[in-house]
């Protein structure tokens, strides 16, 4: 079964940090893929956070720069979003994607989201 399943949301205070996972199943296999991360508060538009290609290029939205770490770890098969520094508008769901190859914005894998709450 092909899955991407998300972890490590969570309720901080500002200035906190989270770690959010992407575990990859089935034939995803991340060292093939291109893969991001997302959000989406409640009334707005889905943004996108980070990305990695598959040759691991990483570009981030300017809203998150400084503050988050988008990593993988291929030996397990899992994706990483490292967030510090929190704020109260990082509150979101947030989402992992994947498409595989090269990026081309077209993400065809989703997962179900993981929740997270900054309370300032």
């Amino acid at each position: 079964q092909v899955q991407l399943v998300e972890s490590g949301g969570g309720s901080v205070q500002a200035g906190g940090s989270l770690r959010l996972s992407c575990a990859a199943s089935g034939y995803l296999i991340i060292s093939s893929l291109c893969m991001g991360w997302f959000r989406q508060d409640t009334g707005k538009e889905r943004e996108g956070v980070a990305k990695i290609t598959r040759g691991g290029t990483i570009t981030y939205a300017d809203s998150v720069k400084g503050r988050f770490t988008i990593s993988r770890d291929t030996s397990k098969n899992t994706l990483y979003l490292q967030m510090n520094s929190l704020k109260p508008e990082d509150t979101a769901m947030y989402y992992c994607a994947a498409e595989w190859g090269r990026c081309t914005g077209n993400m065809a894998f989703w997962g179900k989201g993981t929740l997270v709450t900054i309370s300032s």
